[in-house]
């Protein structure tokens, strides 16, 4: 019997995400090397690293959206096809059409379409919960709103209202606090705290260095291998720090700003819209 499998036929089922021995590559160039992974239920987590360490490759092969040369994932021990019900997902903002011919309410009533089916219209019921997720993020007020004329933080806070309304029981986001603003930020993560604080499991690939120990419980830091990962408190060190960035970030770990202060990202610059 494979080691972590129970009679069940489950593998790693403790572990909300399980990953192990993956391996992606571009053309002949490694993206992620060999990464294993694990990150319990019940907690909000930071993915951090330099750019091009494989931050946004990692979500995306754990979803299969990328295909990976070797390893495998598994979700509360079931595989992606098994629990993909389970799983919520927003991407990365610049990634989306924002041209498409429809309104905010529209988009979140998509995320219902994996539980209705394609082809079955959503009806009062559906509807009722797609506005209720709009509720959520503040946005009920844009409900017949055209997506293109959403500001990038509107626009934000309506791909989070998708994947809200799916009632997921682990969700990914890809940078959702970048380029937004501060009311959005708050609006974030206060969200993504409830969705925590309900037992959920959050994965966020994050930028800003200076907010992981005040926004997050749970640390991974990546550059195409994985560097360190853990609770927070365990995690970010000075010699991780070094480990995953090289000279590219000043250590920034002892003196966190103050509340609603900006700070040095990931990427050496300062928060905000880019």
């Amino acid at each position: 019997m494979p080691q972590g499998a129970g009679t069940d036929g489950l593998h790693e089922p403790q572990f909300a995400l399980h990953v192990e021995d993956l391996t992606v590559s571009y053309h002949t160039n490694p993206v992620l090397w060999d990464i294993d992974l694990d990150i319990p239920p019940g907690v909000l987590a930071a993915v951090v690293g330099p750019n091009g360490a494989g931050k946004s490759t990692l979500i995306k092969a754990a979803l299969g959206l990328v295909r990976p040369v070797a390893g495998h994932v598994r979700y509360f021990g079931q595989g992606y096809a098994a629990a993909r019900r389970r799983i919520g997902y927003v991407p990365q903002r610049s990634s989306v059409d924002w041209d498409f011919p429809t309104d905010a309410l529209d988009v979140v009533t998509m995320g219902l379409y994996g539980k209705l089916g394609w082809f079955r219209r959503p009806g009062r019921a559906a509807r009722a919960r797609a506005l209720a997720a709009l509720a959520d993020v503040g946005m009920q007020d844009y409900a017949a709103r055209q997506i293109s004329q959403l500001s990038g933080g509107q626009q934000q806070r309506v791909f989070i209202a998708r994947a809200l309304v799916q009632d997921a029981d682990i969700y990914f986001l890809d940078e959702p606090l970048a380029g937004v603003d501060a009311t959005t930020e708050r609006t974030i993560m206060a969200l993504l705290r409830r969705l925590r604080d309900a037992g959920k499991t959050v994965i966020v690939v994050h930028h800003d260095l200076s907010t992981v120990r005040r926004y997050f419980d749970w640390l991974v830091m990546l550059n195409v291998r994985i560097i360190a990962q853990g609770p927070v408190s365990e995690v970010y060190t000075a010699e991780n720090l070094r480990r995953t960035y090289g000279g590219q970030v000043a250590l920034i770990e002892d003196l966190p700003p103050a509340p609603g202060a900006e700070g040095p990202t990931a990427e050496g610059g300062q928060d905000g819209p880019r």
